[in-house]
């Protein structure tokens, strides 16, 4: 089941995606709000309600803007070095353990929206990865029973601000710029794709960049939401990056920054797509 949350004459709302058509969700049962948050929160007692709605192709997908699937999550993170090519890439050791930094909540931005060059630096980079988003969560998860702690999976950039990233050696400034982790089109339910064979691409101005697939992850999502857990609670709606394969453009010799004006598109087979113009900060 792909979920969309969605604007449509000045309206709010969320749907179910089914080829070029939306089933609008809110308001059409109790508990059927616009709220993403609140319907993953709630899954338990209302996936039923959800999958016995008659679907009834109420708007076509051109017709809305798709926003970002979840538009405040208390948490966004990301993990590092999680492909064996990006590693090669970057002239570093395989990892023993899994690499964390924290991404603002504010970076967040929609699936066609723009990203910002900021005025503070022009390192501007692309990560194309697969994006998990926690249902149930928990603490002290088992890799078993990881997989029912995931509520879905989505398209996202990880947007790199590379001399911020690297200058310092903590990494949260340099992904956490405004606009920096857009996420998208809509979130595919965990329980209608095998997330552990899924082929990712990314294109700048259609040039491809990196192709690799999620079964070369070095830490898969089970992994990842286990080794989380042992440190902190995962809550229904948190945003998990979960790594970019190899072909980011500061690996490129010479580097190839993103500029006003191009256009960075990742697809991921299963999911959809996401496409985001580079435009200056206001």
């Amino acid at each position: 089941m792909k979920i969309a949350r969605f604007s449509a004459a000045g309206a709010t709302s969320l749907g179910i995606v089914e080829g070029q058509f939306l089933t609008v969700l809110t308001g059409r049962a109790d508990g059927l709000s616009s709220d993403m948050l609140e319907l993953i929160s709630h899954w338990d007692d209302l996936e039923p309600l959800v999958r016995a709605l008659p679907r009834t192709a109420d708007l076509r997908v051109s017709e809305v803007k798709l926003l970002s699937p979840v538009s405040r999550p208390g948490k966004v993170l990301g993990i590092g070095l999680n492909y064996d090519d990006h590693i090669a890439e970057s002239g570093l050791k395989m990892p023993e353990f899994q690499t964390w930094f924290a991404k603002a909540v504010t970076s967040i931005t929609g699936p066609y929206d723009s990203i910002q060059l900021p005025k503070a630096s022009s390192a501007l980079d692309y990560e194309g990865e697969l994006v998990f988003i926690v249902g149930k969560g928990g603490k002290h998860v088992s890799k078993s029973a990881a997989d029912a702690a995931i509520f879905g999976y989505c398209v996202g950039d990880d947007v790199s601000v590379r001399d911020w990233q690297f200058r310092s050696g903590q990494f949260t400034l340099g992904k956490s710029f405004d606009t920096h982790a857009p996420i998208g089109p809509w979130i595919v339910t965990a329980d209608s794709i095998d997330a552990r064979n899924l082929a990712i691409r990314t294109f700048v101005n259609g040039e491809k960049r990196q192709e690799s697939n999620t079964q070369h992850l070095i830490f898969d999502c089970a992994a990842q939401v286990a080794h989380l857990t042992e440190a902190m609670t995962l809550e229904p709606g948190d945003v998990i990056f979960t790594g970019t394969p190899g072909g980011v453009g500061v690996a490129m010799k010479p580097p190839k920054f993103l500029a006003v004006g191009d256009r960075v598109r990742i697809e991921i087979d299963g999911i959809g797509s996401i496409e985001n113009e580079v435009a200056p900060e206001a």
